[in-house]
């Protein structure tokens, strides 16, 4: 959505001190549609002599677009991260989170980080097509892929499309080993994919938790998973054989850090073996939308909270230095690491990722065929 009522004025003319009515949307975490880093002007509300400012905003609905794409295996180089690939098949994420370290990412896309990023998603309904034409080129190296780093392959749209259903089947079909990050109890409807998978060493889930407060997590993260309802998936996939984990992520200072240790604890109970934890990441425009945020739910505790982010954060909201950018740095970081070690130690969970086996992958002769097609060269 964005604020079609006003007029448009430079950056320069926007006074920093202006207070605007918050767009409070039910099931919606952002309370902005501000404009991204890469808009030369800002758009501001007007009253036009009727009282629309002091009306009840719209509704606010989700828009589903096609996003089109030529590949869809991303290679990265990133030291702090166990894994040189990932595949996004959809963009924005309907979870909403405000903490979500992706939203500046709807910029490159000539939309808002805030509310667009939550109800203006774009999805590539062709990815396990396009996966199956790239494991099957003859120079491709199979490694794990991490599904859905960016935004959560089991958001509430993917009951409709089921992107990520097919993509795993189509990593089922090759013996080709995925790791898989979620806030959802969707991933429990693959677990006829995924449990086979696991068993040939070629799978694993992780469910990341931030907080066990309800009315936390329903404010942080509006249409994800309740935190219990989260164990209830870890135990079930745990139950089926399918190696898990789980993140801490993020950790939210004079927030949601007290949680961490009992976070660890219910999630061993519930058979996850792996954990790792990131301290609050706010890159960009991430930052406004986040203090605006507290400043709406948490007004007490705003300025205690991002004192400790810039304390973590060498007096700055983000760092993105490799390694800086997952854990802080300073007294406050320096101590939740020693708090997270302490807690997997005691549980007997290794912050080590799980291993996975490369050597089954094996590509269909049908793909290859399909692949080397020479219809392929008319589009």
């Amino acid at each position: 959505m964005s604020m079609d009522i006003g007029t448009e004025v430079s950056h320069d003319a926007f006074p920093p001190d202006q207070v605007e009515k918050p767009l409070i949307y039910k099931g919606r975490a952002a309370h902005s549609n501000q404009v991204s880093r890469f808009d030369p002007h800002a758009r501001v509300a007007v009253d036009d002599g009727w009282g629309t400012l002091d009306e009840d905003a719209p509704p606010l609905r989700t828009e589903v677009m096609l996003d089109a794409a030529k590949t869809v295996i991303n290679y990265i180089q990133s030291p702090d991260l166990p894994f040189d690939r990932t595949l996004n098949h959809y963009r924005g994420c309907e979870h909403g989170c405000i903490y979500c370290y992706a939203r500046p990412t709807h910029a490159y896309l000539g939309l808002s980080p805030g509310l667009d990023f939550e109800s203006r998603l774009l999805m590539k309904a062709d990815a396990a097509e396009l996966l199956k034409k790239e494991l099957a080129h003859a120079k491709y190296q199979c490694a794990p892929i991490a599904l859905g780093m960016n935004t959560d392959s089991y958001q509430p749209i993917e009951r409709e499309y089921q992107l990520t259903r097919k993509i795993i089947q189509v990593l089922a079909e090759a013996n080709h080993p995925f790791s898989l990050v979620t806030k959802s109890s969707l991933v429990e409807r693959d677990i006829d994919l995924i449990a086979p998978m696991a068993a040939k060493g070629l799978a694993s889930i992780y469910l990341s938790i931030t907080t066990l407060d309800r009315q936390i997590a329903r404010r942080l993260e509006p249409r994800a998973a309740a935190p219990e309802r989260r164990f209830e998936t870890l135990r079930r996939l745990s139950e089926a054989g399918i190696p898990t984990g789980v993140m801490v992520a993020p950790v939210i200072p004079a927030l949601t850090d007290c949680d961490m240790e009992q976070i660890l604890q219910q999630a061993h109970q519930a058979g996850a073996r792996k954990a790792g934890y990131v301290f609050l990441r706010l890159p960009h425009e991430l930052s406004g939308l986040f203090e605006q945020w507290l400043q709406q739910y948490f007004p007490l505790k705003a300025s205690h909270v991002m004192s400790l982010v810039k304390q973590s954060r060498g007096g700055k909201t983000y760092q993105s230095g490799f390694g800086q950018r997952m854990r802080g740095e300073g007294m406050f970081a320096d101590l939740l690491a020693h708090r997270f070690k302490l807690s997997c130690q005691k549980l007997g969970m290794s912050g080590e990722r799980l291993g996975f086996r490369t050597d089954l992958f094996k590509v269909p002769d049908a793909w290859r065929q399909s692949s080397n097609s020479p219809q392929l060269t008319l589009f």
